[in-house]
């Protein structure tokens, strides 16, 4: 039985791009995961079962200057943190996994300051 309420409509998305995606430790998978309060991003190897680097609004360094963890402007802040992070690790190139929800907003805004801190996505 298909679920009817949003939150499974959207697992089940991230389950059939997840089928395709897959993170290694060379070109690790960005997940990123949004709520109505914070937005959180992940650099995972899935070959290893790791997570690599982790960045979020919840963040120390992204807490003080952020006034809303949920909106497009934090997720551009979240977005140049993990890339930041990433190539610190020596990370250049990751694949999006942009976990069920819609390429747009959010989300995109993620993918697009990632883009612009150097990562490649």
């Amino acid at each position: 039985m298909r679920p009817t309420d949003r939150s499974g409509r959207r697992a089940l998305r991230h389950v059939r791009a997840r089928a395709r995606l897959k993170g290694t430790a060379a070109r690790p998978r960005l997940a990123v995961y949004r709520s109505l309060k914070h937005v959180y991003a992940q650099l995972v190897d899935d070959d290893a079962g790791k997570t690599l680097a982790a960045a979020s609004s919840l963040s120390a360094e992204l807490r003080a200057k952020l006034k809303n963890g949920g909106n497009r402007q934090a997720a551009a802040e979240v977005g140049g943190l993990i890339a930041r992070r990433a190539t610190a690790l020596g990370i250049t190139r990751a694949c999006f996994d942009r976990g069920g929800f819609r390429y747009h907003g959010c989300v995109a805004a993620v993918a697009d300051a990632a883009r612009k801190a150097g990562l490649e996505l």
